[in-house]
């Protein structure tokens, strides 16, 4: 089940249009090398946690060796591994160095099992994690009402009040359409920031 709050948001390509409702995603927990193959490992498949790990581990060191000698990695309906490099323009191809390469980044395409799964997730309407919270104080406090307005305004630097970050779902949702690489955005995040 993928939990889900909405929020009004601008179009940051379009400026100019009206505010639109937009979901983003809420994380129920972030699961960590050891959950995830303890999970792998109860799905009777024959190997220890341990044994999961240890494989993993090794594809990971394999991919980034590969990847470091100029090859794709493609992993069927996993998906496939890729580099891309950003650089500092030069003026001219002759003064252009390896100076110039400032980063060299890691690109995953998922494959046909990570694709699109709209199909096949169930969806809920919950509150954000702001206003989740704002109403866990209310309660605590024996208040019968709850400023949710305030609850989802996010502190300045010149903020001396004792609110933190809303949490409210992660990074900025893809109010522009298409996929999120093509927008710059997550199109959602960890929910638990």
């Amino acid at each position: 089940m993928i939990e889900y709050s909405i929020y009004m948001m601008g179009n940051p390509i379009k400026p100019e249009e009206p505010q639109k409702a937009y979901a983003k995603n809420q994380v129920r927990e972030i699961w960590d090398l050891n959950k995830f193959c303890k999970h792998i490992a109860s799905h009777n498949a024959g190997y220890s946690r341990g044994m999961v790990k240890a494989i993993l581990s090794d594809m990971c060191d394999c991919i980034v060796e590969q990847l470091l000698n100029g090859n794709k990695i493609k992993l069927g309906e996993f998906g496939v591994f890729s580099i891309s490099i950003n650089c500092e323009g030069a003026e001219s191809l002759e003064k252009f160095t390896e100076e110039n390469i400032k980063s060299v980044n890691i690109k995953f395409n998922p494959g046909v099992d990570f694709e699109n799964l709209v199909d096949q997730a169930e969806f809920k309407l919950v509150a954000s994690r702001a206003g989740q919270a704002a109403l866990l104080k209310a309660e605590k406090a024996n208040e019968t009402t709850v400023d949710l307005e305030a609850a989802k305004k996010k502190p300045t630097k010149d903020d001396k009040s004792d609110n933190k970050p809303s949490g409210d779902g992660g990074d900025t949702p893809n109010p522009g359409g298409g996929s999120s690489t093509d927008s710059g955005t997550d199109g959602g995040g960890d929910g638990l920031e």
